[in-house]
């Protein structure tokens, strides 16, 4: 039987990119929702090309538009937040792809995990905002949390077979991002042109500028540490430029498996789509010929902090992630549009970290008023008057 997907974020990166997968193998998968949040246009192409069951558009807006272009053909169509999370739980989804981008991935999420929905995990924020409560509600609803980022595809796939071989260390590889060998004073100047410019993959604007802080990094720590069940003092960064080794398992005899490929999210995202099974692809497939060597550098922490932050939060625990979360993408928001400069975001990260109050244990609630808060006060922060910007 074919497997129907549901995509949160269909017009983003990895929606295109999961569209593209499903279109490879019309025999396996076929689509059954698409979401997306203002890009009504590609919205509707792919509604058309895919015929899906339903459609959402974020923005309420957009709702005559959408319907509008979709009358000539059998596709329900909603709107609004509400609707992106209800229809995450249709009972008619096999499995739901989670590639909306941020703290906006939240909710549908848990609605598809309470629905008894299996997830191919490509929102990272998930895991970072409320790892505790979702680990423990995808157990109690015996939902499979597949990892779709490259780095956490490589772990789960280098885990596969070792179930009974404890794990001493986990291996997350970043490329460095488009500023890797750039001094303190130049990356206190560097423009939002420069930042999306990312030497190995193809991102969406907020993800390339995460990585280019390496805040990226920071975020898949954290979600490691659900993922896996693995403490932060076991998981380890290290930059590997050539972007072909995409992470590493070190298990406790020493041995190190290590997961390789060229830099295509393709690849991880057809993995959690027909997982446990490996389909064909016609993706490029690595030539080590074309690599004299590959190289690895531990991060540089100090012109690079945002890691660190992370790391801080994770110890911390309770809301503190959320806040750094929330903090972060205000502040990346704001550095996209103009407003700030690139080495203002984890300066604002680590303000918001000290000053939003701490809350242990935190319920969806309270997480949700916590990531309201902290992005209120991170553009309070920008706008008033005193502030000064390292631009």
């Amino acid at each position: 039987m074919k497997k129907k997907i549901a995509i949160l974020g269909s017009t983003g990166s990895i929606g295109t990119q999961t569209l593209d997968v499903i279109a490879s193998h019309p025999e396996h998968f076929e689509v059954e929702t698409l979401t997306a949040n203002n890009n009504v246009e590609l919205l509707a192409r792919q509604a058309i090309r895919f015929q899906p069951n339903a459609v959402v558009i974020g923005n309420e807006a957009l709702y005559g538009t959408l319907k509008e272009m979709l009358a000539p053909h059998p596709v329900k169509v909603y709107a609004g937040r509400d609707a992106i999370a209800q229809v995450a739980a249709l009972p008619s989804a096999d499995m739901v792809v989670t590639a909306m981008v941020g703290f906006s991935g939240l909710a549908p999420t848990v609605k598809a995990i309470e629905a008894g929905r299996h997830i191919a995990l490509a929102n990272k924020e998930t895991l970072v905002v409320a790892g505790e409560l979702i680990t423990q509600m995808a157990m109690r609803h015996q939902v499979a949390l597949l990892p779709v980022d490259s780095e956490h595809s490589a772990i789960f796939q280098c885990l596969q077979g070792e179930q009974y071989h404890p794990i001493e260390k986990l291996i997350l590889t970043a490329s460095g991002g488009p500023f890797r060998t750039k001094t303190a004073g130049e990356l206190a100047h560097v423009t939002r042109e420069e930042a999306l410019q990312h030497p190995s993959w193809n991102m969406g604007a907020k993800i390339t500028v995460d990585s280019a802080t390496l805040m990226n990094k920071g975020l898949e720590v954290i979600e490691a540490r659900w993922l896996f069940d693995v403490p932060a003092e076991r998981i380890e960064v290290l930059v590997h430029p050539q972007s072909v080794i995409h992470s590493m398992v070190q298990f406790m005899d020493g041995s190190v498996k290590a997961q390789l490929g060229v830099p295509d999210m393709k690849a991880p995202i057809q993995y959690a789509l027909s997982y446990p099974r490996r389909l064909h692809s016609d993706f490029p497939r690595l030539d080590f010929s074309k690599y004299a060597s590959l190289t690895f550098e531990k991060p540089d922490m100090q012109r690079f902090p945002a890691p660190v932050l992370a790391f801080q939060a994770l110890k911390d625990g309770g809301n503190r992630p959320c806040v750094m979360n929330a903090a972060n993408e205000a502040a990346v928001e704001a550095f996209l549009h103009g407003q700030i400069g690139f080495t203002d975001i984890p300066r604002l990260i680590e303000q918001a970290m000290q000053q939003i109050a701490y809350i242990a244990g935190p319920t969806l609630d309270q997480l949700q008023e916590t990531h309201r808060e902290t992005v209120s006060r991170v553009k309070f922060k920008i706008q008033d008057s005193k502030f000064q910007s390292f631009q």
